[in-house]
């Protein structure tokens, strides 16, 4: 059974702030509070059915942070399925690993580069 089945998605999604990944934190320092680029990003924002690590909503712009378990196969197929349903409601997804965000300097970069091109 899924946190997501017993709370729903409001429920899971308080429940993952508490429980942030190390890489989580980093990220969420540089986003937090209009710190990067005057941007307003939430963490583990419920959307539909769906609970996503950060979202900048006013450029509909999603950033997952995944760890070893997304490179399994059916974490993928589902990660594909996920994507392709919130692509449909107009968000662009950026995915990187754990290791990007805590030794890769590109990471905000790229998140810059999409939501400065990215007009709602």
């Amino acid at each position: 059974m899924r946190i997501s089945d017993l709370w729903g998605s409001k429920g899971k999604a308080r429940y993952l702030r508490r429980m942030m990944t190390p890489s989580e934190k980093i990220l969420w320092h540089d986003l937090r509070a209009k710190r990067f680029h005057g941007l307003k990003f939430r963490r583990q924002v419920p959307i539909g059915s769906y609970v996503v690590d950060f979202a900048c909503l006013e450029k509909k712009v999603i950033v997952e942070i995944d760890g070893s378990g997304h490179t399994r196969k059916t974490n993928i197929q589902s990660d594909w399925v996920r994507d392709q349903k919130l692509e449909g409601l107009g968000f662009t997804i950026l995915r990187f690993t754990n290791d990007q965000v805590k030794y890769s300097s590109d990471v905000l970069e790229k998140i810059l580069s999409v939501c400065s091109k990215k007009i709602v």
